[in-house]
């Protein structure tokens, strides 16, 4: 088996156990065992269990990524384009949460830590807004004096609300469209868009 698709065996197999049972109770035995590898092999790749927990939270960044990246990539507005972003990110990281089970306490309870593993992920995400953004002034949709501080507040913002979100604790009473309208204001509203129709 190739190195590549060996550790990332390894990384699926440690976040399954981690979802199970925590990380915190879960050894590099239990994940040697589950993953029919030597603890030799597990070794080869991750020097200890904080490793592999880091490796998982990023394995999980690059599919929450992947999947803004194609919102990027579609063939819509800038301004539907940076609405749906933002919905697509915390809906993606709400599921990723509650899909991890145990994960999930120790998201909450160890925010620091999964921030270590997010740095690379922030960077390519402020370069994703950056880049709807840059296409929004070049279509006259947004008027913006500083393109990269203002991809970083709005990376900014949005992680802020990220677990109030995943909790329930933000517009859990609102309807779809309430909701959307709310949005849509504060998100156009500081990006000066032009035509604001129908907000």
């Amino acid at each position: 088996m190739p190195l590549s698709k060996t550790r990332a065996q390894l990384v699926d197999v440690a976040r399954q156990l981690f979802a199970k049972m925590g990380v915190e109770n879960t050894t590099m035995n239990d994940i040697a065992l589950a993953s029919k590898k030597g603890r030799r092999t597990l070794y080869t790749y991750f020097k200890s269990k904080e490793d592999i927990y880091l490796a998982v939270v990023e394995s999980q960044l690059d599919i929450l990524l992947d999947t803004m990246k194609r919102v990027a990539d579609k063939h819509i507005s800038p301004d539907e384009k940076m609405l749906e972003m933002i919905y697509t990110r915390l809906d993606v990281v709400k599921e990723v949460v509650y899909r991890n089970g145990t994960l999930r306490a120790d998201f909450f309870r160890d925010i620091w830590k999964v921030e270590k593993a997010r740095k690379r992920f922030d960077e390519k995400e402020v370069q994703l807004f950056k880049d709807v953004l840059r296409e929004g002034m070049e279509t006259g949709v947004f008027q913006i004096d500083d393109l990269d501080m203002t991809a970083e507040l709005v990376h900014y913002c949005v992680k802020g609300i990220e677990v109030p979100y995943i909790r329930g604790q933000i517009g859990a009473n609102l309807d779809d469209a309430t909701r959307d309208k709310y949005v849509a204001r504060i998100v156009f509203g500081a990006l000066h868009r032009k035509d604001p129709k129908a907000l």
